[in-house]
């Protein structure tokens, strides 16, 4: 099979007619700069490291380390004669060695059985009362119904008595969770947000690493929508019951990442909580046959918009699109859909494609399984379920997470969205609106948007890297009631009421319509073709049923807003050629340490609440105090000519803001001409 093209996925019309030119996306990680924007269109930026002054409750809070050198001995001797001899001596046991400086965080104590549930009770109150340093759980004993408490140093700082910290039956060695933290002041909301900057990294990664350092689990964080890998990107994110301070600290350990802009607050974000994201996209070694025809180009893009096709990013990157697994799952093919993930595919990595074949000519689970990187979550869970439950293809596939498995499906129906938009197109044009089209109404109703959560996430290569997108599927189809949505009628035509910018087309579900005119008859003939019903559904597992879902509206055509361009010119391709917010906070304590090298007659030590960015290897890849701005790498506008013997080139530089729903590669496509996947692109810098 070969390599997915735009066309496949029904991506193929563009606005203008004016022709395509040259440029390389994504050269530099710098080119393409997310930054969210929030449910009242602020533009989300990183502007401070600094944790802000707290009236926490820190002295209620246990110090681990400020009990290094007590003996606790008064202690001991009352848990003996609660708990007996053989437990107190381990007890005694475990804070001498944890005393003498031994690292005992992952040496619990395990106390004899007991299956009296007041006598264990009365050992926890105990350790909440006595050493609050230490933490308990129960966990199950040798015998059956005995019950045993184990004891653990409390990495988390508090009393241990989150939702994660007690009655965990089947922890094992897991870290314990501080999200119970009961000495949390009132005045202060109980969740703390602040802003994540990361360079190379999707969101979900760059959270396992800040969680696995605070010691929490990665649920406890919450975002609204998930940030491209490949590019530079700013989002909020909320996380239960932290300290800022605790979280600052870690930008000296964090490599590609930095936390700042600190707040508390009463709610943690939920996915689809923002209005969508500001771009910045640098486009490297453009060329045309004019400079008129890019500038006419992107002023059409600011004035007319782009086609808003779900990108290519929404049907994976391999040569098995999702959209054909979720046509599998549709017609109730389990068995085909669990071929499609496990067989060997084009474009597979040498070392992935061999683990796709032996598993393919041996059927050795076990074998495969040691050999499967972690990130195919998708044939991980299949595998393992299968290993368990030979040949239950169905009950395979749902052990892929939920989220994972229902972008399958969502995959199929923007699959249908994007022929429909451009048929929509060739058959009656882009200049006007036609008897049928779908709009929102603004006779009854207010006009009422409804934003679909996306992510833009380009691979590096051509793996189906899942891992980013398991959080995205799940408010790609927002559960809206009675939209106010109709059909164009001869009055509406002849009020001028309407305009192109307002046509809408389905994703399909239960609780759509469709335009009643041709362009309802190709969901219906497309669907057909592949053997789905858009009507009824082919097996009773309501997950994999369009008819079960309600569906969605999508603009065809959309507009960037606030849109802004620039040509520039550059002689070093390794330049940065945008300010990134890491890049303006550095600059204004570059700015900061001047004044008080001058003020302290030569001393050139940092205000601590800079050294975060300064230290030696904690800076980000690339960045630094010491970068030279732009303007002294060279870099000038169109109207400036450039020095030196290196040979010049063009740069268009674009910012813009869209909807959480829109893909911005589908709007440098529109500039273009040309196909935004990424093996397209790496081949220009070749």
């Amino acid at each position: 099979m070969k390599t997915m093209d735009e066309s496949d996925v029904g991506i193929s019309c563009y606005i203008s007619n004016l022709p395509g030119f040259r440029g390389i996306l994504k050269q530099r990680y710098s080119d393409f700069i997310v930054n969210e924007v929030d449910l009242d269109e602020n533009v989300v930026h990183l502007t401070s490291l600094e944790a802000p002054k707290e009236v926490c409750s820190e002295a209620k809070e246990v110090n681990v380390s400020d009990q290094l050198n007590t003996s606790y001995v008064t202690e001991i001797e009352s848990f003996r004669s609660l708990a007996g001899n053989s437990d107190a001596d381990k007890l005694k046991a475990l804070i001498d060695k944890h005393n003498s400086g031994v690292d005992v965080s992952d040496e619990p104590i395990v106390l004899s059985p007991s299956s009296d549930k007041s006598h264990r009770t009365a050992i926890h109150n105990f350790f909440k009362e006595r050493l609050k340093f230490l933490v308990t759980d129960t966990i199950d004993g040798v015998e059956d119904q005995s019950k045993c408490v184990r004891v653990r140093l409390n990495k988390g700082g508090n009393n241990g008595r989150g939702k994660y910290s007690r009655k965990r039956k089947d922890r094992d060695d897991k870290r314990y969770d501080s999200r119970g933290s009961d000495s949390w002041p009132e005045h202060l909301g109980k969740f703390l947000r602040f802003n994540l900057f990361k360079e190379n990294k999707d969101t979900q990664e760059a959270l396992n690493v800040i969680a696995k350092m605070l010691g929490v689990q990665p649920r406890s964080f919450g975002f609204a929508g998930t940030k491209d890998k490949r590019a530079v990107t700013t989002q909020r994110v909320t996380v239960f019951k932290q300290q800022a301070s605790k979280l600052a600290a870690l930008n000296r350990r964090l490599i590609g990442i930095k936390v700042g802009d600190f707040c508390h607050v009463k709610e943690g974000l939920l996915l689809g909580q923002l209005y969508g994201n500001r771009f910045t996209i640098t486009l490297r070694g453009v060329s045309a046959e004019s400079e008129d025809i890019i500038k006419a180009s992107a002023v059409a893009l600011g004035e007319h918009g782009f086609m808003n096709y779900f990108g290519l990013q929404r049907f994976g990157s391999s040569s098995v699109p999702t959209h054909l697994i979720g046509a599998a799952l549709l017609r109730g093919e389990w068995k085909a859909a669990v071929s499609l993930i496990l067989d060997p595919r084009e474009g597979d990595k040498n070392a992935i494609s061999t683990v796709r074949e032996y598993y393919k000519e041996s059927g050795d689970i076990d074998g495969t399984l040691r050999q499967l990187p972690r990130y195919l979550v998708a044939e991980k869970a299949i595998l393992q379920c299968l290993k368990k439950h030979p040949g239950n293809y169905l009950q395979a596939l749902k052990a892929i997470p939920r989220t994972l498995r229902m972008m399958y499906v969502h995959s199929y129906q923007s699959y249908l969205w994007n022929h429909a938009a451009s048929m929509r197109v060739q058959k009656h044009g882009f200049d006007q609106v036609v008897l049928g089209d779908l709009v929102y109404s603004k006779e009854q109703h207010k006009e009422k948007e409804t934003f679909v959560a996306e992510c833009e996430t380009v691979n590096d290569n051509n793996m189906d890297d899942y891992s980013n997108l398991d959080e995205t599927s799940e408010t790609d189809l927002p559960e809206e009631k009675n939209i106010p949505v109709k059909a164009l009628n001869e009055e509406d035509l002849k009020s001028g009421t309407y305009t192109i910018d307002d046509v809408l087309l389905p994703l399909p579900g239960s609780r759509v319509i469709y335009p009643s005119n041709d362009i309802g008859e190709v969901y219906r003939d497309l669907a057909q073709k592949d053997g789905i019903s858009l009507t009824e559904t082919a097996h009773k597992i309501k997950e994999f049923s369009i008819t079960n879902m309600t569906g969605a509206y999508r603009r065809v055509f959309q507009k960037p807003k606030d849109f802004e361009w620039e040509l520039l010119s550059y002689t070093d391709g390794t330049i940065p050629l945008a300010e990134t917010d890491f890049d303006v906070i550095a600059k204004s304590v570059k700015k900061s340490k001047v004044r008080e090298e001058d003020s302290a007659n030569g001393s050139e030590e940092l205000r601590a609440d800079s050294s975060a960015i300064s230290v030696g290897d904690d800076m980000l890849p690339g960045k630094g105090c010491e970068e030279k701005s732009n303007s002294e790498a060279g870099m000038q506008t169109e109207k400036s000519q450039s020095g030196g013997n290196a040979e010049s080139q063009m740069a268009l530089k674009l910012s813009f803001t869209l909807p959480a729903s829109c893909y911005a590669t589908m709007a440098v496509r529109e500039l273009l001409k040309t196909s935004t996947s990424v093996a397209f692109h790496k081949s220009l810098n070749d």
